[in-house]
């Protein structure tokens, strides 16, 4: 039996997943959460609800489609034969998860044959669900957005707002966020020093995912982070792009651990030029 690889039916499936993983890790939170171990330093931490929420994805996603491949945060990994992948964060911004802080969410990214075709990015405490299918378009709560320019106003808008000039660097609101291994965060550190007298302001919330989707919807300008991985921005570069904005690295590369930036055309370039020549891709 052939299972199909339809763009629709992929997001649909996804955003179901989103949905009861997201409730479940509200409803079922415990009262005396803690850190279950740490990856690459103290602070980068799993808990475990971030297992049983990606366990719940992935049984999902096999009971109705046993031949995908799979790559999730926690470590689910398998190649899969139909030409479909679920990149999945089942808790991206675990930290304020644990701190029951409200900017964490859900993400779910597919892709056919390496091209990302749909995505879902599920914040609970916000009551939010932002989504976006290549070639169809971004929403937020099924309602159409758009990444901002210096025309629209904050916030974001609906379908047909963002186009016109670019947001100058001096006007914009930029989110970023922190690696975890300490030399990594002096050199953040520095870097976002020198960039706050040059813009309006800098936001930190503390999930990729979210700062993607504060692109896409026009609550933030711009977003540059070093140190995401596919699962942070799998379903939310694409609500970038999907939206009207752009995502990338430096130097025209790809986005990717070693650099992500994301916001509307013609922002975008400048951000990039910035970061390049402050070295924002180095740690040191």
């Amino acid at each position: 039996m052939t299972v199909s690889a339809d763009p629709k039916e992929l997001l649909e499936l996804a955003s179901r997943l989103a949905a009861e993983a997201g409730r479940v890790l509200v409803e079922d939170r415990p009262r005396d959460l803690g850190v279950a171990s740490t990856k690459s330093s103290p602070t980068d931490i799993v808990t475990v609800m971030d297992q049983r929420s990606e366990k719940l994805i992935v049984a999902g996603i096999l009971a109705e489609r046993p031949d995908d491949g799979i790559l999730g945060e926690e470590g689910a990994s398998r190649e899969g034969t139909s030409g479909v992948r679920w990149v999945i964060d089942p808790i991206d911004g675990t930290v304020n998860y644990l701190y029951e802080l409200p900017m964490w969410c859900v993400s779910i990214g597919v892709e056919v044959d390496g091209v990302a075709v749909a995505g879902v990015v599920e914040v609970p405490m916000l009551r939010e669900t932002f989504t976006a299918l290549r070639g169809h378009g971004a929403w937020r709560n099924g309602e159409p957005i758009r990444a901002r320019s210096a025309q629209s106003g904050g916030g974001g808008g609906g379908e047909g707002e963002g186009a016109g000039e670019p947001v100058p660097l001096e006007r914009a609101l930029v989110a970023t966020g922190f690696g975890y291994a300490a030399q990594r965060r002096a050199v953040q550190g520095r870097i976002v020093a020198d960039l706050l007298p040059r813009v309006r302001d800098i936001r930190r919330g503390g999930s990729a995912a979210i700062d993607l989707c504060s692109v896409a919807c026009g609550r933030v300008d711009g977003y540059y982070e070093r140190g995401t991985n596919p699962w942070d921005i799998a379903a939310g570069g694409l609500i970038v792009e999907e939206a009207g904005g752009r995502i990338g690295g430096l130097r025209g590369t790809a986005a990717s651990v070693e650099m992500t930036v994301a916001a509307a055309p013609g922002l975008f370039e400048v951000l990039c030029e910035y970061l390049e020549g402050c070295g924002a891709d180095r740690d040191s």
